[in-house]
């Protein structure tokens, strides 16, 4: 069984997903295809997902019974001890930015620049 949902990504790839697999809610796929059609959707997915994100579980020989994989969500799979968890963001941690010495990521605009950083 594999089971797949997708969030906030293109129609197209959800028409192209029911090809293969059945809709049973908006975004949500369930279906048995063989793992060689598994990982093919899988880089589809990843490919045209977009802005969006995306999981796949499906069953597997081991422990748990099944695995999962994740494409662009905070939420990251982590071994621990042979038993797949999941990772979440710690809520607390202060945010990540840029640190004024090493200067802004490339793209940014020159006015953002100019607020985010205070230079002339």
């Amino acid at each position: 069984m594999t089971v797949i949902v997708l969030t906030n990504c293109p129609a197209g790839l959800r028409g192209f997903l029911t090809r293969w697999m059945l809709e049973i809610s908006a975004g949500v796929f369930v279906g048995n295809p063989s793992a060689r059609i598994r990982d093919v959707l899988w880089a589809e997915i990843q490919q045209y997902a977009g802005q969006g994100r995306a999981l796949l579980a499906h069953t597997t020989n081991n422990e748990q019974g099944f695995t999962f994989r994740t494409h662009d969500h905070a939420w990251h799979p982590a071994d621990h001890e042979g038993i797949t968890l999941i990772r979440r963001p710690d809520p607390n941690a202060p945010p990540t930015a840029p640190s004024p010495r090493n200067g802004p990521p490339s793209g940014w605009s020159r006015a953002a620049k100019r607020r985010r950083f205070g230079r002339g």
